[in-house]
């Protein structure tokens, strides 16, 4: 405890001296922690925030269906159906290399032109997402099924089971213990990219904030969007420490080590 103590009163030495002791530091603050622009901003800020939960919510759905979907496409067996797991892949493959930025450039700006009429940017915004974050997810949910041995597989078909029954409550199962700990970094990665819908004009979060940035000349409405971002992720991050945690103490248990 006392070299814990020692080690952060060091830190917060060393944090004062080369941060807070700085000449610039006065004017820094200044421009971007200012506690009344701060409160001046916060409530414009809020309410595009809660657009960026909107387009939230609604990918997590979609990313989980379409990502499950092209997982099982991708772990389909037999030579018939080659042409479905090569498409699964093409798409992985694409999606994965391409900036989710001009994902979000190409369906919003070339769909409506496409249909010739207005769409949603909460419905661009989710499309765009759900495209670029289910090649992601696939991956990791592929990845969680193919690490059950095929033992599993053979003995459920060996009783019986069919296919669809052997994923649901054989495989699934189980895969579903490996992969949720990617699965909560990826959902943590996405909580941030959402801000990212305010390229299609969409007055979020971030939108919100360069916006009061440029009433004030001040930029600590961005500092705003940035905590809110934070708070928004720090539960999901502990959760997913937590339950690594408590997996690996799981696996290890009755282990001598």
């Amino acid at each position: 405890m006392l070299v814990a103590i020692a080690s952060t009163l060091a830190f917060a030495g060393i944090v004062w001296v080369t941060v807070l002791g700085t000449p610039g530091w006065a004017q820094v603050q200044q421009r971007f922690f200012d506690p009344a622009t701060f409160a001046a901003s916060l409530p414009r800020v809020w309410d595009g925030f809660l657009l960026n939960l909107q387009v939230l919510a609604l990918s997590v759905v979609t990313v989980s269906v379409v990502a499950l979907l092209i997982a099982l496409l991708r772990t389909l067996r037999g030579p018939v159906f080659f042409p479905l797991r090569a498409l699964a892949a093409g798409y992985t493959d694409i999606f994965r290399g391409i900036p989710l930025i001009i994902v979000l450039y190409l369906i919003g700006l070339g769909v409506p032109a496409l249909l010739d009429q207005r769409i949603s940017v909460v419905l661009l915004g989710t499309v765009a997402i759900t495209l670029t974050y289910s090649a992601y997810v696939s991956e990791v949910i592929r990845a969680g099924i193919e690490a059950v041995h095929p033992s599993q597989r053979l003995a459920a078909r060996a009783l019986g089971l069919g296919y669809a029954q052997t994923l649901r409550r054989v495989v699934l199962p189980q895969a579903l213990r490996k992969m949720t700990p990617p699965l909560m970094n990826d959902f943590v990665s996405m909580q941030k990219d959402v801000g990212l819908i305010s390229i299609l004009g969409a007055v979020d979060a971030v939108r919100a904030a360069q916006i009061e940035t440029s009433l004030t000349y001040n930029f600590t409405p961005y500092v705003v969007a940035a905590v809110l971002f934070v708070l928004l992720a720090i539960p999901t991050i502990r959760l997913a420490d937590w339950y690594t945690a408590r997996l690996r103490e799981r696996e290890q248990m009755g282990s001598i080590v």
